[in-house]
């Protein structure tokens, strides 16, 4: 070997014991235990130390290309895929694509090597992990559920945004249902439960959050809750409670982290994987996402439960479409009439009575936009679908006779985000749903 020699901290810890060997200060018996080496391979040490001296412990691969190295080309390759095409996608998501779509087969450190030494920072930083108490999953598939929303620009900055729904089993780590939504509503929560039961079932329970679509926020006890002993559940409680589902609110964000981690992966795969596919509206995606894209991401992150079998029960299509929407208490008027926020329902003659003026009903809207009037459990009225509106929760002064004038909060059927309409609000409290 010509030219300076450089050793490393362990050959030149072998130096000095060699030197000392050389001497007859020690022995290469208790030279091998020092080293840390076998006796047989210090005699191989010691005869290439006394042959080529310091260069003899020089490792003999210093300065070779590994046999397991990939070439230039291929580098350049690798880095220019991720330019040109896959500039968003991270690091173990790009190598999952180069070897589904490029043929590509290396591993994800080699990825993360070319990237960095390419001055290509990573897609998300990570922060410090905070102390946590950590939650042991579930035992059994279907004994909770977690759902939730994510808002986001998820088909480009330069769209619109829109939000993510999402509902991931607690035990495996499955995605039950998703589905892209204008906006995270109680409407959105239905569609994302008829979808979650159509493909598997009931759940036990399911894990959320605060949203004011689950859970009232508001301190106000009606004179009917007050009788009761509890408030009234939204339009979402009252379908879960319904189904028998037992709800769950958590105190932070952090209390469902499994959902929130689960959305934080999809934001950061669906965005480039959708954007290389050129989906760019919600209707379009929604079919991508049951087409295969779900299926695809439970085949790569999907865990095997404690426990086997499901505890899912099956429910038919037919009940989905009756139990899962909203529903409204009314009066039918004295001209067997129903009128919710400017909707006016007719209620035809029936087969055991003529007049159904002055019964209290329960109108249910569906997920289709259709209505339907029940008397107990006789459908007795059918309107055809209308435009589905989200009703608000509004404040508004009854007069009561021995309390005087006061504030109740009624249920009116408007759009929430829009003014209401010019005729303004309409009276109609649904006591059992907010």
């Amino acid at each position: 070997m010509e030219g300076d020699i450089i050793l490393s901290r362990k050959e030149t810890h072998r130096a000095r014991v060699m030197r000392e060997v050389e001497a007859f200060d020690l022995r290469l018996k208790d030279a091998a235990v020092v080293m840390r080496v076998s006796e047989r391979q210090a005699k191989r040490i010691k005869a290439r130390f006394l042959k080529e001296d310091l260069a003899g412990l020089v490792h003999r691969n210093r300065g070779r290309t590994p046999g397991n190295a990939i070439s230039d080309s291929l580098k350049a390759r690798i880095l220019c895929l991720h330019e040109e095409e896959y500039f968003d996608f991270n690091d173990t998501h790009y190598t999952e694509m180069l070897a589904e779509h490029e043929g590509i087969l290396v591993s994800r450190e080699t990825v993360r090597k070319l990237l960095r030494g390419a001055k290509k920072a990573p897609k998300r930083k990570r922060k410090p992990p905070r102390h946590r108490s950590r939650r042991v999953r579930k035992d059994q598939k279907g004994e909770m559920t977690q759902w939730d929303g994510s808002p986001h620009h998820w088909f480009g900055e330069d769209r619109p945004p829109c939000c993510l729904m999402g509902a991931v089993d607690d035990a495996t780590g499955e995605l039950l249902a998703a589905l892209f939504v204008p906006a995270e509503s109680s409407e959105a929560y239905l569609r994302l439960l008829a979808m979650m039961l159509r493909r598997h079932g009931i759940p036990q329970a399911i894990y959320h959050d605060r949203h004011s679509s689950l859970v009232r926020g508001d301190d106000h006890w009606s004179q009917e809750e007050q009788l009761q002993g509890y408030q009234f559940p939204t339009h979402v409680g009252r379908v879960l409670e319904e189904l028998g589902i037992k709800s769950i609110p958590a105190g932070s964000p952090q209390a469902k982290g499994r959902v929130e981690r689960k959305l934080g992966v999809l934001q950061d795969r669906l965005i480039p994987e959708m954007r290389r596919e050129g989906i760019q509206d919600i209707e379009t995606a929604n079919a991508w996402l049951e087409a295969g894209a779900i299926d695809r991401y439970n085949t790569r992150f999907a865990k095997e439960a404690f426990k086997s079998g499901s505890l899912f029960i099956a429910i038919s299509k037919q009940e989905i479409h009756h139990r899962v929407g909203f529903a409204y208490e009314a009066v039918v008027g004295n001209d067997n009439c129903i009128r919710i926020g400017g909707l006016m329902i007719d209620v035809p003659a029936g087969k055991q009575r003529r007049s159904y003026a002055k019964s209290k009903v329960l109108v249910r809207q569906h997920l289709d936009g259709t209505w339907t009037v029940w008397l107990v459990k006789e459908k007795i009225a059918f309107h055809p679908a209308t435009e589905f509106r989200e009703p608000v929760r509004s404040w508004k002064r009854r007069k009561a006779k021995q309390h005087g004038r006061a504030k109740e909060a009624l249920q009116v059927y408007i759009a929430s985000k829009p003014a209401p309409p010019q005729r303004g609000h309409f009276p109609f409290a649904v006591k059992g749903t907010y």
